[in-house]
């Protein structure tokens, strides 16, 4: 070796010609070069060619950058799946600011709390949302920049802010130029999470995670060029788990839809030629159990990525038997969205439908772009066998894993404790390497000292032909410390079901311990991105 070292870090080093941060901005600029002229983006009646996109980007950026936004400043979002969403995932971090896209579906104290902890200097905002956004306004008890989106296929509401997004862009220059960021680990994004109690916690991303989880999605989905991607996943989830960014990097087009109702998303399915969509489990519910009259035939097979637990069997047989094609995925608010896919083997191929469900409600195998994960005990850090059966947490190690939460860092510390970032939630590693999800560390039910899966009851309630939606939580129990109870949505069409029936069919199907002991029939609630409220359920619970 030579004197002085490894000869290979000799002279070599970093300059501006070999090494550049990684921004998924760049994927704009070559969609913009590459695909002029095609169709990037459909809005209703709006078309607009990749090169069209991409100057209202530049003229978003250079607009902001007029008003004195830069690094370190947060601009938030009120938006739909609609252009200005989209335009934002560009035009913001291209001004050197970070992006804040805010859950529609939150309450006014809520958005007022994240305007104020994310110090958002400019606010972007669609009329239909004008009055949970005026209410948080009024309680913000700062100034604030508010431009209105003014959406023709808004739903009502009124004008708040000092212009209008359109006349907002006039104000910028369709050539400004896309720069990579100094340090690719400066923030792109800051989206905040559901929390069960207290206040959200503020997600911040950078702009290589951002990258690496497009490029993951575009591996993992398949996208190319012929991509038409309709946005049934909300944008402001996960940043559409990068699938914003991911559809550009392959110059596909985006479908942009503002209501999820099947109603509107089979004729688009048809009529745009749609090859991808995301959503969760509720938004494949939807379109199974959709009035006949509404589902539409379409000569594609439509791929479709959905997170969460896995799709029950019936809902998977009722996607395939619609032209759908159906892959889980797992990932959380943390890791930018999915991570970890069911990767399918030509083997499965020959297993009945039952056999399909089981091996795709395995979470799976990392991405490619996903450095390392495991099965870990919590305590010790050390990895469970590969039996299938030893339940562990599952952490992650990557790139593409926040950087931490905003203004928190004993809870930063706390995520990343021994250098692996702890999802919280509870799984096996079957001997194939994939891992299967057992359940989030508080929803495992222990009944009579016996670890039970909320997931694997809530698998056997799916296959009852009058069960749409099911889910079940640890019940206390005098005797048992712990008895399952399930809360149970029966479909329109079911007749004469009780809680005796489908008490008796869970214990037809699964271990008698397993089964519930109680079922509450009624509507359940969710989050904002469709998510059960298992923390709500368990409430209820107590109560009983």
């Amino acid at each position: 070796m030579a004197a002085d070292g490894n000869i290979y870090e000799r002279d070599l080093g970093r300059n501006a010609a070999n090494h550049v941060a990684l921004t998924p901005l760049s994927f704009l600029a070559w969609a913009e070069q590459v695909y002029a002229e095609r169709t990037a983006v459909i809005h209703g009646e709006q078309r607009y060619t990749w090169a069209e996109f991409g100057r209202r980007c530049r003229r978003l950026a250079s607009a902001l950058k007029g008003r004195g936004i830069g690094p370190g400043d947060t601009v938030s979002v009120m938006s739909p799946n609609a252009p200005p969403m989209l335009e934002a995932h560009y035009g913001v971090p291209m001004a050197g600011a970070v992006l804040n896209a805010l859950n529609f579906r939150l309450d006014a104290a809520t958005i007022a709390f994240i305007l104020e902890h994310g110090e958002a200097k400019v606010l972007l905002t669609d009329r239909e949302f004008s009055a949970v956004i005026k209410e948080a306004l009024a309680t913000l008890g700062r100034e604030i920049t508010v431009i209105d989106i003014d959406d023709p296929l808004a739903d009502g509401g009124e004008l708040l802010g000092e212009t209008d997004y359109e006349a907002f862009l006039e104000e910028g220059d369709p050539e400004f130029p896309i720069t990579p960021p100094d340090d690719e680990w400066q923030a792109i994004c800051l989206n905040y999470t559901s929390g069960t109690t207290g206040n959200p916690k503020g997600v911040v991303y950078h702009h290589r995670g951002a990258f690496l989880n497009a490029m993951g999605g575009v591996t993992v989905s398949q996208l190319n060029r012929h991509t038409v991607y309709l946005w049934t996943l909300p944008m402001f989830h996960c940043n559409g788990w990068c699938y914003t960014w991911a559809v550009t990097a392959v110059g596909g087009t985006h479908v942009c839809l503002r209501q999820v109702d099947p109603a509107l998303i089979f004729p688009m399915i048809e009529v745009h030629g749609v090859t991808h969509m995301c959503g969760a489990p509720i938004v494949l519910n939807m379109l199974v159990h959709a009035p006949e009259d509404v589902k539409v035939q379409f000569p594609q097979t439509v791929e479709v990525f959905t997170g969460g637990a896995a799709p029950p069997s019936a809902v998977i047989a009722g996607m395939e038997r619609l032209g759908f094609h159906v892959t889980h995925l797992y990932g959380l608010t943390e890791t930018y969205g999915p991570t970890t896919f069911c990767a399918w083997k030509d083997e499965w191929d020959a297993l009945d439908l039952d056999g399909r469900s089981e091996r795709m409600a395995r979470q799976g195998v990392r991405y490619q772009t996903l450095f390392d994960q495991a099965v870990m005990d919590p305590e010790t850090m050390q990895s469970v066998p590969a039996d299938g059966e030893t339940i562990g947490e599952l952490m992650i190690r990557s790139n593409t894993v926040m950087k931490g939460y905003l203004k928190n860092p004993g809870a930063s510390a706390d995520a990343f404790a021994g250098g692996w970032f702890h999802t919280g939630d509870l799984g096996v590693l079957h001997a194939d390497g994939y891992v299967e999800i057992k359940d989030r560390s508080k929803d495992i039910i222990i009944t009579g000292g016996e670890n039970v899966s909320s997931l694997e009851i809530e698998e056997t309630l799916y296959r009852h032909p009058d069960v749409m939606e099911a889910a079940v939580v640890a019940k206390p129990d005098d005797k048992w410390g712990e008895t399952p109870c399930a809360f149970v949505t029966l479909k329109p069409s079911a007749d004469g079901a009780d809680a005796d029936g489908i008490i008796g069919f869970c214990r037809d199907n699964m271990a008698h311990f397993k089964a519930p002991t109680v079922v509450v029939f009624g509507e359940l609630p969710k989050t904002s991105t469709g998510k059960i409220q298992k923390f709500v359920l368990r409430d209820r619970a107590k109560e009983m």
